[in-house]
């Protein structure tokens, strides 16, 4: 078994025989630096690929796929996430940068679910873990679950290239009766084909088993020798989300943790950390959580979405207000 410290020697040894195989076949006796600038030019100018194995991966960092051109798009406004802007997300954090660094390295690594309430941090998460890593060499392919019959044709494209992939669909779920979820199948467990080492999903649902469960599932459900057997759909439906090695679970917060993250969201607005902000502006804290209660009840929620959209709703006239130094 190769060690993670052969793997990264291999790994880099591989780019630059790529780097100098590109000249060659060229015809141009050019120095590798030559040919990795006349990469990227060419790179720059087209965003759309239909054949999805021509994008060059040594200078695209992110790629979306867009149903309406049957094509990855490349993507340039990256919309990166501070990880220390994520309050109260720590055992999901320390976890799913576990998985990631591993899997960066060459080392054992899983796909992973992201799954519970809406607005809890799920995407936000995933985004500031890629934000963190796209610096070190990770790619990441966006695509959306209606798009997943083209996924095959991905991962064929990308599974010999000498890059990490991490395919990320964001609110994956189906309802009774779709199908879509088998096209998973590839990528999650392999069929006759090996499945790739170089791509992992990453995905997130409001659902724990990815599929709509419906009570009948229960009546087909027998007992025999005192087990509980499920019916073949409900394991099918199950077995789905097990092929997911690592779960994390997200779960509306306390009034502490949403207050927190409010703070959180204001001290960026200052370029202060939260106790910072607690801190310089304790004169006008409290009136500033009544009012962020106020807002969460309105909602019924406490999820870090409510604060986000609290602080777009009240951050300006908050600091407004105390412009001029009247604290």
């Amino acid at each position: 078994m190769r060690t993670c410290d052969e793997n990264i020697k291999k790994s880099a040894s591989k780019s630059r025989s790529e780097e100098l195989n590109l000249a060659a076949a060229s015809g141009l006796n050019l120095a590798p630096q030559a040919v990795l600038k006349s990469a990227q030019s060419d790179a720059s100018e087209q965003i759309y690929f239909s054949d999805f194995s021509a994008i060059d991966w040594r200078t695209a960092q992110v790629a979306v796929f867009r149903a309406s051109k049957k094509a990855l798009k490349i993507v340039r406004d990256i919309d990166f996430t501070d990880l220390d802007a994520l309050v109260g997300l720590e055992s999901q954090k320390s976890a799913l940068i576990k998985n990631t660094g591993a899997f960066l390295r060459d080392c054992s690594a899983n796909h992973v679910l992201l799954w519970g309430e809406s607005g809890c941090g799920k995407s936000s998460l995933a985004k500031a873990v890629f934000s963190k890593f796209i610096p070190q060499g990770l790619k990441i392919i966006e695509i959306g679950r209606d798009d997943l019959g083209y996924l095959v044709d991905i991962i064929d494209a990308i599974r010999e290239r000498n890059f990490k992939f991490i395919i990320f669909c964001d609110d994956l779920s189906f309802e009774l009766g779709e199908s879509g979820y088998k096209h998973l199948k590839p990528l999650l467990e392999g069929s006759l084909e090996r499945a790739p080492r170089n791509v992992l999903m990453y995905a997130t649902s409001n659902r724990r088993h990815i599929v709509g469960e419906c009570t009948s599932d229960n009546d087909a459900a027998q007992i025999s020798r005192g087990e509980l057997h499920l019916s073949d759909a409900a394991n099918e439906r199950i077995s789905l989300s097990e092929r997911f090695g690592l779960q994390l679970s997200f779960y509306g917060g306390s009034m502490r943790e949403y207050l927190g993250i409010v703070d959180a969201y204001f001290a960026a607005a200052q370029g202060m950390s939260a106790a910072e902000f607690r801190l310089s502006f304790a004169a006008n804290l409290d009136a500033l959580h009544a009012k962020a209660r106020e807002f969460a009840m309105l909602r019924a929620s406490r999820s870090g979405r409510a604060a986000k959209q609290f602080f777009l709703s009240f951050g300006e006239e908050f600091f407004a207000n105390l412009k001029g130094g009247d604290r």
